[in-house]
């Protein structure tokens, strides 16, 4: 008794392979077309859901995902889990010293992504509900307070993978809206924990709602604060004396569930406490790059996908969609987003099209959308129909973000860096060791003595706020000064290798230095996409690695670029 049975087993088994199949194959079709992978694995549960599926073949969708019983309560059971262990790989992605060394841009932008879109969607929920099809039950308070934080959350794993695609990461631009959207996913999950707590959201502590909301807030604290102390300290004992990468991986899973069973006992979900803990386990110094990317892989590979898709099980989005609704959502999100973002950038003195590429870059909603949506759909808070345009609108803002910040920024010509380099300003051997000595030797290659200050000095502030590796061990450090009107830019070869602080942990046999003018942003976003395009092929860097003159440099450029160009 309470078991499964043999029938139903197999047909939890093959549910579990159908849909992870499935989600896997579209997510990877979506990558192919340069789309996040959460649309093709939405698109999968779409398919095999009540829209496609269940009109199509109803007997086979009952069968493969039953509504009701034991395969269903166990299904919910591992979504459940899923988007628990996604919350917790989002929250390691939040880095707080990004946030507090860029704090003046970044909470200028920010708050302002935050407040304008959260004031203007909860005015229109709290004065006007029936025009966003709120449910009669639904109390006006919690119905406009969740309103207010779907419009003015943004998708921070969205938001960053965006960036890496389009080389925008470690500019100015990118480490803005990153650190601008970690303090909306900061802000916008804590308020979210408050309306779930407003609700009694299945709580069996006992507590009052002000008491839920109290230990929500002390929990908060507690992580980013003596949690993130502790695990400083943790860490470096649990990779000493654990096997690598299994010690590390399953003290962040256990732990980040012990959090997440916390928040849901106290009556906030789940996902607020691994993503919490996320945050606190992230900002560790002693977490490896290397231990990050293969949690990150265990999860967005496997129980992401199963996540995302089963969102598509739950709906109708056929019989649940109405086109006014959706195009409410889409503006009401878009110009709050819009408004509060590129005013607040141009308060912060970027210039017009850095300003409108920082809002568009943060009205990418994504999975943070669908989540938030789903949870909840799930709590009451809101109908199929509202469910449904939520996610059709994280999905269009996730899928035309990236082209309209490429737009916005006139990234059209073809730049290669070497154009701008030289013999003179070559460097075979690079004697640093570190990679800031190794910014200063670069420097002087550039401006000589007197211009070595301005120009490293402007290099090194931008690589103390993040690093400047891209990987494949490649490292691009920028400087952007006043007074030049064209690009310098200046490369160096470490036999030995740098620490540039790159995702992949590899340290940097190829430094290109850049000296932009302050007044053209454009022409930094194109250098580093002409960077990444030749250094992109491990055996270019490999060889260009090994050379000894600006010559034997540019011949290996040519050689590789010919050869790429004729297969």
């Amino acid at each position: 008794m309470g078991q499964l049975s043999h029938h139903e087993i197999v047909q939890l088994l093959l549910s579990l392979a159908v849909l992870l199949g499935a989600a896997r194959i579209l997510g990877e079709l979506a990558r192919r077309l340069r789309q996040p992978a959460v649309i093709g694995e939405l698109l999968a549960g779409v398919m095999l859901g009540p829209t496609v599926l269940g009109k199509l073949w109803p007997a086979a969708n009952a069968t493969l995902f039953p509504t009701e019983g034991a395969v269903s309560v166990a299904m919910h059971g591992f979504t459940v889990i899923a988007i628990t262990l996604f919350l917790l790989v989002a929250g390691m992605e939040v880095d707080l010293s990004t946030i507090w060394k860029r704090r003046i841009a970044a909470f200028s932008v920010g708050i302002g992504g935050m407040v304008v879109p959260f004031v203007m969607a909860f005015a229109v929920a709290w004065f006007a509900p029936s025009l966003l099809g709120a449910k009669s039950e639904s109390p006006t308070l919690v119905f406009a307070l969740f309103i207010g934080t779907a419009m003015a959350i943004s998708a921070l794993p969205v938001v960053a993978k965006m960036l890496m695609d389009l080389q925008l990461f470690r500019t100015d631009v990118g480490m803005t809206i990153i650190a601008a959207a970690v303090f909306n996913d900061l802000a916008g999950w804590m308020i979210f924990a408050v309306v779930l707590a407003m609700i009694g959201q299945a709580s069996s502590s006992g507590l009052e709602v002000w008491q839920s909301i109290l230990v929500t807030v002390l929990f908060v604290v507690f992580m980013l604060t003596i949690a993130r102390w502790l695990l400083d300290r943790v860490l470096p004992w649990i990779q000493a004396h654990l096997s690598w990468p299994g010690g590390m991986l399953g003290f962040s899973l256990v732990m980040g569930i012990l959090c997440a069973a916390f928040t849901e006992w106290i009556g906030v979900h789940a996902v607020f406490g691994a993503f919490m803990f996320g945050v606190a386990l992230g900002d560790s110094r002693h977490l490896r790059a290397s231990t990050r990317e293969t949690i990150d892989q265990f999860i967005s590979f496997i129980f992401a996908p199963l996540f995302f898709a089963s969102v598509g099980l739950r709906v109708n989005f056929f019989e649940h969609f109405d086109l006014g609704l959706v195009l409410i959502v889409l503006a009401l999100a878009t110009v709050g987003k819009l408004l509060g973002c590129v005013l607040s950038a141009r308060m912060a003195r970027f210039p017009r099209r850095e300003a409108w590429a920082i809002g568009f870059g943060m009205n990418a909603r994504g999975a943070m959308e669908i989540i938030l949506g789903l949870l909840a759909f799930e709590a009451g808070i809101i109908d199929a129909r509202l469910f449904v345009a939520l996610v059709i609108m994280a999905l269009v803002t996730s899928m035309t973000s990236g082209s309209l910040m490429q737009w916005v920024m006139g990234r059209t010509e073809q730049v290669r860096f070497w154009a701008f380099a030289g013999p003179k300003l070559f460097v075979p051997r690079l004697d640093s060791t570190d990679r800031f000595d190794a910014i200063r030797e670069l420097a002087r290659v550039v401006g000589g003595e007197s211009r070595i200050d301005a120009i490293a000095g402007s290099a090194v502030s931008r690589e103390r706020l993040l690093g400047s590796g891209i990987g494949g061990g490649v490292a691009v450090p920028h400087a952007r000064l006043e007074d030049i009107t064209e690009p310098i830019v200046a490369v160096g070869i470490s036999r030995v290798g740098i620490d540039f602080d790159a995702r992949d942990g590899h340290p940097a046999r190829i430094i290109i230095l850049l000296v932009t003018p302050a007044s053209d942003a454009r022409v930094q976003l194109q250098l580093l996409a002409s960077v990444a395009a030749v250094c992109r092929d491990a055996q270019t860097v490999e060889r260009l690695a090994l050379v000894g003159s600006w010559t034997e440099f540019l011949a290996v450029l040519n050689v590789d670029a010919a050869a790429a160009r004729s297969t």
